[in-house]
């Protein structure tokens, strides 16, 4: 796909293959069938994504050996330039491994932090040999079940130092944040974007430390995802972005951007708009689910509609009379002000 030019933004997109499923949920099995990795590459660049979201172990199993690990990078590497595509960024995913049933940098067993660390920075490594300097963080079970399993204040100093150790390990990446309130854990450590770049801020290099927002993240949180942005945009920390729906305060949903609240979506896709978004390189990312009821053809339509989505509603932001805007601002006529919007969406 070509860049998308909006305002002071250019936006190109990402999406990971998590995002093309075989159906299965915690009350069920799977009910379709896996692409092969081949056919996921294929089928995102045919819908018109630029670049791919990777785990590290999507690159290659966690326990390969160096020369075994940086064979598989390179033919990756390969087979996206092929294809012309490039890689975002590269997530460890410890959550889903024995040593990390605790968590992994705040884990309770310092022989089980060694272990988020080292896989942490073999991440890196994956990373910048894939062609990356972007780390995404998303502290699965970096909490607790109940409150007094972890020591709140050994927590925080452990979620530093794996901060800093990540830092040290390479000084060009940028880590980014992605922050959840809950599940799986039931209470998260720092449960917002806000909680890590605070944290962030009391590492060795604060400017390497930033964000990346998911929407339904935000709406878990209570909080409208477009405010989230501007806000971290404003400190010049948000560096990536998954766009998604979410019904309600309930588990993390993946519905397709924009199909449960097409209000919430605009102002989303608005403030990435003025924000200038894209002009350094980040993308705008996908993390949608299909649902559970569709079969193997047409379960990459979330993401086509998706996309969709988000490029009418480019078209609705263009059509923003910014100047009418103000004027209702200026008098304080929200009533008017909301009407406009309403109807800019209903296409009068």
């Amino acid at each position: 796909m070509s860049v998308i030019k909006l305002g002071k933004a250019q936006f190109r997109f990402s999406v990971g293959p998590w995002n093309l499923h075989p159906g299965a949920d915690p009350f069920g099995p799977t009910v379709r069938e896996e692409f092969s990795w081949e056919k996921k590459l294929q089928i995102f660049k045919e819908i018109g994504f630029d670049a791919i979201q990777f785990h590290d172990d999507d690159v290659c199993p966690a326990d390969l050996n160096p020369a075994e690990t940086s064979a598989r990078v390179k033919a990756m590497r390969k087979q996206l330039k092929d294809l012309g595509l490039a890689a975002e960024f590269v997530a460890p995913r410890l959550w889903e491994h024995p040593n990390t049933i605790d968590g992994g940098w705040t884990a309770n067993d310092a022989t089980m932090r060694k272990y988020a660390t080292d896989r942490s920075k073999r991440c890196i490594d994956i990373a910048l040999e894939l062609g990356t300097k972007k780390i995404v963080l998303w502290p699965a079970r970096e909490g607790t079940y109940i409150r007094e399993a972890k020591d709140p204040f050994e927590s925080y100093k452990r979620y530093r130092d794996y901060l800093n150790a990540l830092l040290n390990h390479d000084a060009s990446i940028q880590i980014l944040g992605e922050m959840k309130p809950n599940e799986p854990m039931d209470a998260m450590y720092m449960p917002s974007p806000g909680h890590f770049l605070a944290m962030g801020a009391t590492t060795v290099d604060p400017k390497r430390v930033g964000v990346l927002i998911e929407s339904a993240h935000s709406m878990l949180l209570g909080v409208d995802p477009s405010e989230d942005f501007a806000l971290c945009m404003a400190l010049g920390k948000l560096w990536g972005v998954h766009l998604n729906d979410q019904d309600g305060l309930k588990y993390d949903q993946d519905k397709s951007f924009g199909a449960v609240n097409l209000r919430r979506a605009f102002n989303q896709v608005w403030v990435l708009a003025r924000g200038g978004f894209g002009t350094k390189g980040e993308y705008v990312g996908l993390d949608v689910k299909a649902m559970r009821t569709q079969k193997q053809d047409v379960s990459m339509r979330h993401l086509a509609n998706s996309l969709q989505i988000f490029k009418d509603l480019c078209e609705k932001v263009e059509r923003v009379d910014e100047a009418k805007v103000a004027g209702f601002r200026s008098s304080r006529d929200y009533e008017a002000l909301e009407l406009y919007v309403v109807q800019l969406l209903l296409g009068k």
